[in-house]
């Protein structure tokens, strides 16, 4: 910290000037916005006295990885709550569990209702006493930790670009913003314009303030979460091949190609600078365990 800001150099760019933060190497096992927005909440969890830590996720949730690691790094026991029937052990729920956290599945419909009292009192009664997070890890907590991102950028800038999952990433950029200062925000799940009233709801619980100074693009979901198209998959292969980076298509790549697609059609305005926020890699690295990770990938194979 702070993470690394390059230049990116395109034809296609046209006058803009565009600088990547690249928060994916903040730290292999909880890279970009996931330990952004974990690290207040472990800092109260540790002050709060807590030994268990319980979230949310899919099967194949980055969160639920990252919030293993972090328990195994800062010594807090891990709960995962997962979607959906239990399953054979992908690779991600096998890191998770290598790190010590202890999967819980539930019905999709019980899922969707996670924030309920009812639902939250049956898991205290039933896991323990934990500190929650909630899923994605988009808490108010969250949304200060991703505010001092903007701090990190010596550069002059006219507009922030990030991937939004829950939204929470968006909502804490755009409360470190100055004045004439605006994020852009591309949703990659498809049907979720809700994520405005969830974004007003974090920042006005978090400050109290509500920001005017943000937008949620939702139109380069391309076919919705963890989907992807045949523009997408295109345009991650020739940006690769451009740059010799090859974006996640879960988040980064939908972003990146609504950015430059945005870029082409002259929909900025007159915007100079703009600093991309690489979240992450969807495929956390084990770099550094290639033992555990050889160890993991046989005993997933062997299910």
């Amino acid at each position: 910290m702070p993470s690394p800001l390059v230049e990116l150099s395109d034809e296609r760019l046209g006058s803009v000037r565009l600088l990547l933060k690249r928060d994916d190497l903040i730290h292999p096992e909880f890279p970009g916005n996931k330990w952004r927005k974990l690290k207040y909440q472990l800092a109260d969890a540790r002050q709060r006295g807590a030994s268990t830590l319980l979230t949310f996720g899919g099967a194949y949730s980055n969160h639920i990885r990252a919030v293993a690691a972090a328990g195994r790094h800062m010594g807090f026991a891990t709960i995962g709550v997962i979607r959906g029937e239990e399953q054979p052990f992908n690779e991600s729920l096998a890191l998770a569990v290598e790190d010590g956290m202890r999967l819980h599945y539930i019905d999709r419909a019980t899922y969707r209702r996670k924030s309920d009292s009812t639902v939250l009192a049956m898991l205290r009664a039933e896991l323990g006493e934990h500190y929650l997070i909630p899923e994605g890890g988009s808490a108010p907590a969250a949304l200060l930790g991703c505010a001092e991102l903007i701090a990190e950028i010596p550069e002059p800038f006219d507009l922030v670009v990030c991937p939004v999952g829950t939204g929470g990433t968006l909502a804490g950029l755009s409360m470190g913003l100055s004045p004439g200062q605006r994020v852009l925000g591309y949703a990659v799940l498809r049907g979720v314009e809700y994520l405005d009233d969830e974004i007003v709801r974090l920042q006005r619980e978090t400050s109290g303030r509500i920001l005017s100074n943000w937008t949620v693009d939702h139109r380069f979901h391309c076919g919705g979460f963890a989907r992807r198209s045949a523009a997408l998959d295109e345009f991650i292969t020739d940006f690769e091949r451009r740059h010799g980076f090859l974006l996640d298509r879960v988040y980064v790549a939908k972003a990146m190609l609504g950015l430059f697609t945005c870029i082409a059609q002259n929909e900025l305005g007159t915007v100079g600078t703009v600093v991309f926020v690489v979240t992450g890699p969807k495929e956390l690295d084990v770099a550094g365990r290639p033992q555990r990770a050889r160890a993991r990938r046989a005993r997933v194979s062997s299910r």
